[in-house]
């Protein structure tokens, strides 16, 4: 029998960086997370380094995504290891701002995951497009279990939000912790932003972080770093994966 593993998953959307860098690798490195789900990364001229500068700061590396996904974007701890990264970009309307998934297979011991990044469109029915080609995307990852973090740009009675909680854990619906508004930082008022996991992961609580530490090694980080970081509050979520049984 393979043992579970908890894994600490941190989705945020950091608006290209564009405005306080430093408060975000702040918030990201005091959440201590193993795998960091990121929306709106760097994706123009030389993008790779910003998202680098990034993980660096936050103690992570670079998994996947940025400009081949269209801006999602996945940063890991070493405690990952890396069995597939695919990053793909979804069908385009014209008019309307590109989108993409950023997708890995990682492994925590026993444990394989199934991660994904996303970032769905402002439009209605391009979202509910976008929505079911997510769900495929993870059904076609070969694992048992995954998990998606992102900005759904819609709150949980659309539409796009029930369709993926009809068939995913809606994280901070099944063990909320912490806040649970994401946008925005000035005036929390909406949740647009959600972890989901498949069934037969554990969530052990999601929802959105307060200012302090995971980790008394790191600096807190503050309430003004969030409001300083981006125009999104972050999701944090523990969950509990099985491992492989024999």
């Amino acid at each position: 029998m393979g043992r579970d593993a908890v894994v600490r998953v941190l989705s945020y959307n950091v608006r290209s960086l564009r405005d306080d860098p430093a408060a975000v690798a702040r918030v990201v490195r005091a959440c201590a997370p193993d795998l960091v789900l990121v929306q709106e990364a760097p994706r123009f001229f030389r993008w790779r380094k910003p998202l680098g500068r990034l993980a660096a700061a936050a103690g992570l590396v670079v998994l996947a995504g940025g400009a081949p996904a269209a801006g999602p974007a996945l940063l890991c701890s070493l405690r990952a290891t890396v069995e597939s990264t695919r990053d793909e970009l979804l069908p385009l309307t014209p008019g309307l701002h590109r989108r993409g998934l950023s997708t890995a297979v990682v492994r925590f011991g026993a444990v394989r995951l199934g991660v994904l990044s996303y970032h769905l469109s402002l439009r209605k029915d391009e979202r509910y497009a976008q929505g079911a080609m997510l769900l495929e995307r993870l059904a076609a990852m070969g694992v048992e279990h995954a998990m998606a973090g992102g900005d759904v740009n819609e709150r949980p009675k659309g539409r796009t939000f029930r369709r993926l909680a009809g068939e995913l854990q809606d994280g901070w619906a099944v063990r909320p912790w912490g806040g649970e508004y994401t946008s925005t930082p000035p005036d929390p008022h909406q949740r647009i932003d959600a972890i989901f996991a498949t069934p037969g992961v554990e969530v052990l609580g999601c929802g959105v972080p307060a200012p302090g530490t995971a980790d008394p090694a790191v600096p807190p980080f503050t309430g003004d770093d969030l409001l300083r970081a981006t125009d999104h509050l972050p999701v944090l979520a523990a969950l509990r994966v099985p491992g492989a049984r024999s």
